[in-house]
């Protein structure tokens, strides 16, 4: 498996680019910002990307897609449960402080049972609500790889104060759906570090009581 992770954007969210190196097929995860980056990896890879897969409706994790779609031809895909956050992003752009992308159009909707299959490596789609109504993440079981967004973080989990957010829902994605994945698990969060399920069912402080 190709997976190359840059950190885009003002907030530096996690863009993964997963390529499977025999059949060229690549899929781009959360393209928030800087574009012009993530193509340069893709370029660099030989890659054509199949699919766009946005993990929730955030400016900084779905900012960019549009031109990445524009770029590609790929289509977006989102869990439309937050596609009323999708029609705020000027007011997004406004706490933050940046451009208004403008209107992002969605392709597909995916939620959990669905699996997006770029070569020979297939994800499944976990519906993770909490962070968002529509937040997913997305697990690679072959390669015991998820891809969290903003549900779960090194040391930490998803904030619960913006529109859409619950605490009460993410502590019950993160129980019921998360922490049942493997231990050995590697964590790839919407920003920070990596981290392992074993390691934040441990030491997460929001979890180890929760």
């Amino acid at each position: 498996m190709i997976h190359e992770i840059i950190p885009v954007g003002p907030l530096q969210c996690n863009c993964s680019i997963i390529g499977d190196e025999n059949t060229r097929e690549a899929m781009v995860i959360d393209p928030g910002d800087d574009i012009e980056d993530v193509l340069a990896i893709i370029r660099q890879h030989n890659l054509q990307v199949k699919q766009i897969v946005v993990t929730h409706a955030h400016i900084d994790h779905v900012g960019g897609a549009m031109k990445l779609r524009a770029a590609t031809g790929a289509p977006i895909l989102l869990n439309q449960n937050d596609y009323a956050l999708l029609k705020m992003l000027d007011v997004q752009a406004a706490w933050i402080g940046v451009a208004d992308p403008g209107k992002v159009e969605i392709d597909r909707s995916i939620t959990s049972g669905d699996a997006i299959t770029t070569g020979v490596h297939t994800a499944n789609v976990l519906h993770t609500p909490g962070h968002t109504e529509g937040s997913i993440c997305l697990y690679f079981p072959a390669e015991k790889k998820l891809i969290a967004g903003d549900t779960l973080f090194a040391g930490s989990i998803g904030r619960t104060d913006l529109p859409g957010g619950s605490m009460q829902k993410i502590m019950q994605s993160l129980h019921g759906t998360v922490l049942a994945l493997p231990d050995e698990t590697v964590v790839v969060p919407g920003h920070g570090p990596l981290t392992t399920i074993g390691e934040e069912r441990e030491s997460n402080p929001f979890l180890v009581n929760g």
